[in-house]
């Protein structure tokens, strides 16, 4: 996994690209001043085949394409926690979420807190876009975020895989560009599960950490192999029920560091 140090950030569409859309609207200031892991790559066939061969889980379908190195595919909201919660009770650490998808703390208790969940979650969607920026900026000390269109890169083909160059499939993890904090496929490849509720965007500093309270769909984010090159922006977001899964969406995990 890889460091993303804690700062400030514009999130949304900074750049005032033409291809935008109103949902990646109004650009606002979230504060992140906590540090925290995410993963270099997305969790591949190789990792989640080896959860569903030790909890005796039918493997995800991989659709053809092979498995091994693979981004996983065909995995809903829900299967993605629950994997991060077998991973957490692999490496001795407490599970991030209870049974209804509710956030757990160190002690076990419900939490709304990310800075108290010790174990393998999902990224919020504000840590999902920060990663994807470089991180390492703060705004409140007059340093400049990275402004690239795609996650390390103005040129999505050197940034990520997606409709074009994909050959409508997805593709070995790490084989594209990586971005300033050495991130892979954050842009393309496959869409990947956030945290957060879907919601619109306000105005005004973000205080709220996980999004909204509730919802009907989960936040989804980086665009994948069967998308336009407009979907894989690093402001570009989207949304899918967290009980369906396809053949274009998989998961990055995240922890807080203490």
């Amino acid at each position: 996994m890889v460091e993303v140090k804690g700062g400030a950030f514009q999130m949304g569409n900074t750049r005032n690209d033409r291809e935008g859309k109103d949902t990646e609207k109004p650009v606002h200031t979230v504060n992140l001043m906590y540090d925290y892991w995410i993963g270099k790559y997305v969790v591949t066939f190789n990792e989640y085949d080896a959860y569903c061969e030790t909890t005796r889980k039918t493997r995800a379908k991989d659709e053809g394409w092979g498995r091994g190195t693979r981004p996983v595919i065909n995995v809903s909201w829900i299967d993605a926690i629950k994997y991060c919660n077998w991973l957490s009770e692999q490496k001795g650490l407490p599970k991030a979420y209870d049974s209804d998808g509710n956030l757990l703390d160190r002690n076990g208790n419900k939490t709304t807190d990310i800075r108290q969940v010790a174990g393998y979650r999902l990224p919020t969607e504000a840590e999902w876009e920060y990663a994807a920026r470089g991180g390492h900026k703060d705004i409140t000390k007059g340093e400049e975020n990275n402004d690239c269109k795609y996650a390390g890169s103005n040129s999505i083909n050197d940034a990520g895989w997606y409709k074009t160059n994909s050959r409508s499939k997805t593709h070995l993890v790490g084989r594209k560009k990586a971005n300033e904090l050495g991130i892979y496929d954050i842009s393309g490849n496959v869409w990947e599960w956030c945290h957060d509720w879907y919601g619109e965007y306000s105005s005004g500093t973000q205080t709220s950490l996980t999004g909204p309270s509730s919802g009907a769909s989960r936040v989804i984010r980086g665009g994948g192999w069967g998308n336009s090159a407009q979907d894989c922006r690093v402001a570009s977001r989207c949304y899918f029920t967290p009980l369906g899964s396809y053949y274009g969406l998989g998961f990055r995990l995240a922890r807080t560091i203490f």
